[in-house]
């Protein structure tokens, strides 16, 4: 059954089907969170938020168009809205040590475990949108077209601030390489 499918039911009352969904998309919610923020704890919540709204949000969602773009501009939205919630933004590089030292932990390669670390802190050097857009599209593995609908612009537009987004990275990612 589709994700269209599933939703439409949702959508109709069958509340009980959002478990479906749940299990088709919790794990990436929670990783398209963790790169954003960076916060583990953070992404726990904002996931379940996001399952809430999809709940609460549920007639908003439309049959003709794709599940995943409705459903991740729900998650950018849950997102934003935190992020507008927070009036004094603490450091999170704090945060990224930590995140960046458990995944290494798990990695055999030493240099890897370095690179990744570089990566990690280069993306958090790098203001929302490219972080966004970076995450999205290489993390999320999603197709441009998905990006442009979520967030409604172009895929033009998304081709272009994706290449922008990957460039300024490089450019962050040997900069802190040689620090």
């Amino acid at each position: 059954m589709t994700d269209e499918a599933v939703m439409a039911m949702v959508k109709k009352g069958d509340l009980e089907k959002a478990a479906i969904l749940f299990e088709r998309y919790q794990a990436m919610l929670y990783n398209f969170f963790v790169k954003l923020s960076f916060e583990t704890e953070l992404s726990k919540d904002l996931t379940q938020n996001v399952f809430y709204r999809l709940i609460k949000y549920r007639n908003s969602f439309n049959e003709q168009k794709p599940f995943k773009a409705w459903f991740f501009q729900l998650a950018r939205n849950q997102y934003l809205d935190h992020i507008k919630n927070i009036k004094n933004k603490r450091s999170r590089f704090d945060d990224l040590e930590k995140l960046a030292h458990k995944a290494a932990e798990n990695m055999q390669d030493e240099a890897q475990k370095e690179r990744e670390k570089v990566l990690y802190k280069a993306l958090s050097l790098l203001d929302e949108e490219q972080r966004e857009m970076i995450v999205l599209s290489k993390f999320q593995k999603m197709k441009y077209i998905e990006i442009a609908q979520i967030l409604g612009i172009t895929e033009s537009a998304v081709k272009v601030k994706v290449h922008r987004a990957i460039k300024k990275l490089k450019g962050v990612y040997f900069m802190t390489e040689q620090n």
